[in-house]
């Protein structure tokens, strides 16, 4: 390298360096050193020096903040420590319970509580190696979460490198929450309105389907800010939660400044009631409290449920409420039929948002409320964000009043007299196969993320496609070629190979997710997890008998009859026999036997291992004739328990007498089985 070259190089260290200095004055200090136009100007020389060495290229330098608008495919990989949960209360009677079991489970000991803001966020886990972000992951299941790094690396207030000398260890993780300020949330609804694009509900939803494009530019355009609130790693400085934070504050990280350390139950008190009125004064959502015990040590010893530490809890503050004006009412028909009655109402602000519309739910919650057109109507927000109506000002109504909501009788969409079954809620209309509302949802559900993962197609593609007669049902979607797409909107021949080719992909998705993206009615996730692992293939499963369905672990009377009612339907046959026909797969992978060891055995698995992972034991369950069953009964042979296994099944199984089986004693089973075949 020349002397000219070594200088440029030196230059756009030292560029970096400022400009990362200057970002962190600017989006986590909130009080900037220099002018936007004299940022401007480093940036772009360093841009320029840059695009002279791309042997220097840098994943983290200030310039690649802008984002990329190539298509990053989101990998799936696993938390070191899982993204566990908190438990949810609304009542200060909960919040007084925890506060006592702790007092409990420390047998006295002092302990002083962390109070911070609950953001309203997309979980995120960041994870610095040397000072460098080299990862980002959202929650997922707790488990396995998307890498989001491309994305994460536009957002201003997330630092890139973290500053020399700042002591933060070689390697950790930091948690918190990806969030759409108020602000920008506002700005970008309005810009959708006006080019007549769906609106987001709230900043949550916005800042998740942000941070879930494919497209890095996007996400750099649209401002997402960040809040930290938890530190890992096998070397983290300090025994308390909360001075870890302070020390993260230094490193760069934006951690919030209301997170307080309090010690005793009035102090905890105190800081909810505080925040219940001055939260709303804040740029970015909040719903409520989180209380965590702040010694590291402390919480070691409390440990964790199946689903959440012992040594935390969120309190949600009570929905907000405002009053206004019924405009109208209109009906939404979903994909299997139910007809929902929507609020249209004149704006009003609430929880930080504009709220325009409101759910109805149901034929009977209408003839509760007795809602008259022009009513004054009290909203709140569930979970402070669903809007829902929850009564109506009767006092306030004048001679101006207009005509009592009655609920409709036919379909709004294809006309067919609507029905109401005995035991249900809902209203529906019974034109499955004719209705264009339901044959588009249940189009948009198969192709949704947790069924066929079809990720680029949307609502917007197949209302298109179905006005345009080429869909009929999810079926159609594997007879598209390139040329059906590239003309339907105009678009590049390379955008439609990618459609074609995300639907191809979709042929390989598993069997459980085939299973849900059937759409059968009641029919979940996790039920259609249980009916692929029993039946294995699409054909055991169409050929159940009611009892045989009920024997599955999970399924009571009301999924096993909308399974047996779904595969009596010829439509719905001839449906799956053309998913067949076009290579989806319609069948769980065939488990390698190892031994018969296990044979009719059922087998609870709990708790972390050190030696294979759950799934890991759950197939070596079914390799040795097992069968794996979610929860405790007496039919239950043994639970295969490892480390945190959850108090109340080994209460359950202790109260049931069903056997504990240890890693250790399960590995030496199998193997001694394995070693007599040998």
């Amino acid at each position: 390298m020349s002397l000219f070259d070594q200088s440029e190089k030196e230059r756009i260290l030292q560029l970096r360096a400022t400009l990362h200095h200057h970002n962190y004055l600017y989006y986590v200090e909130s009080r900037p050193e220099i002018s936007d136009r004299e940022f401007d100007r480093l940036l772009a020389e360093l841009a320029e020096l840059e695009s002279h060495h791309p042997e220097l290229f840098d994943a983290n330098s200030p310039t690649q903040r802008v984002g990329s608008d190539l298509s990053h495919k989101f990998e799936q990989v696993p938390h070191r420590y899982a993204m566990l949960s908190l438990g949810n209360t609304y009542n200060r009677g909960d919040v007084e319970a925890f506060y006592r079991r702790i007092e409990e489970g420390l047998g006295g000991e002092p302990f002083e509580i962390c109070c911070e803001l609950k953001f309203d966020g997309l979980g995120i886990s960041l994870i610095y190696e040397k000072g460098r972000l080299v990862r980002a992951v959202t929650r997922g299941d707790g488990t396995l979460g998307d890498d989001v790094t491309a994305n994460v690396r536009t957002i201003r207030s997330i630092p890139l490198v973290l500053p020399e000398g700042a002591g933060w260890p070689d390697e950790f993780e930091i948690r918190g929450e990806i969030l759409m300020p108020w602000e920008r949330f506002e700005q970008l609804n309005k810009a959708r309105e006006l080019r007549e694009l769906p609106l987001f509900a709230n900043p949550r939803n916005a800042a998740s389907g942000t941070l879930k494009s494919q497209n890095s530019a996007v996400v750099a355009e649209r401002g997402l800010d960040a809040r930290l609130y938890y530190l890992l790693g096998e070397n983290i400085p300090a025994e308390s939660h909360y001075a870890n934070l302070e020390m993260a504050r230094g490193w760069g990280f934006k951690v919030s400044e209301a997170m307080k350390r309090v010690t005793g139950l009035d102090a905890v008190f105190d800081y909810i009631d505080y925040w219940q009125e001055q939260r709303k004064n804040l740029p970015v959502a909040t719903d409520g409290i989180v209380l965590k015990v702040d010694s590291i040590r402390q919480q070691k010893a409390l440990g964790y449920t199946a689903k959440s530490p012992r040594w935390a809890i969120a309190y949600k503050y009570p929905a907000e409420r405002a009053l206004t004006r019924l405009v109208e009412v209109t009906y939404h028909v979903g994909r299997t039929g139910a007809v929902t009655p929507v609020a249209n109402m004149e704006p009003i602000q609430l929880s930080g948002t504009m709220v325009r519309r409101a759910s109805l739910h149901n034929q009977d919650i209408i003839a509760g409320l007795d809602l008259h057109i022009g009513d004054m109507v009290y909203v709140e927000k569930a979970g402070e964000i669903i809007p829902q109506i929850v009564g109506v000002a009767k006092e306030l109504r004048d001679e101006k009043l207009g005509p009592k909501v009655k609920f409709i009788d036919h379909c709004p969409d294809c006309g067919a007299p609507l029905v109401r079954y005995e035991g249900e809620a809902a209203t529906y209309c019974p034109d499955a196969t004719g209705c264009p509302q339901q044959i588009k949802g249940r189009i948009e559900h198969f192709i949704s993320r947790d069924a066929m993962n079809i990720s680029s197609l949307g609502p917007e593609s197949v209302d298109e496609m179905f006005e345009r007669d080429l869909l009929h049902d999810a079926a159609d979607l594997y007879r598209l070629g390139v040329k059906d797409l590239s003309g339907a909107y105009g678009t590049r021949e390379r955008s439609a190979q990618n459609i074609i080719k995300a639907i191809d992909r979709s042929r390989e998705a598993g069997f459980d997710r085939v299973v849900f993206a059937l759409g059968i009615r009641f029919v979940g996730k996790v039920a259609a997890k249980s009916l692929a692992a029993h039946f294995k293939t699409i054909e055991r499963l169409r050929q159940a008998g009611m009892e045989e369905l009920l024997s599955v672990e999970g399924i009571g009377a009301i999924i096993a009859g909308a399974v047996a009612e779904y595969f009596a339907n010829p439509r719905n046959l001839d449906f799956v026999a053309r998913l067949q026909a076009a290579g989806v797969n319609m069948a769980m992978p065939e488990t390698e036997t190892l031994s018969d060891c296990l044979s009719g055995q059922t087998v609870v698995v709990s708790g972390t291992f050190t030696q294979h992972s759950r799934d890991e034991y759950k197939k070596l369950i079914e390799a040795h004739g097992g069968k794996n069953v979610t929860s405790i009964s007496s039919k239950t042979s043994f639970i295969l328990a490892g480390a945190n296994m959850g108090p109340s099944k080994l209460e359950k199984a202790q109260k049931l007498g069903v056997k504990i089986m240890s890693e250790t004693d399960f590995l030496t089973l199998i193997d001694k089985t394995a070693g007599s075949e040998t």
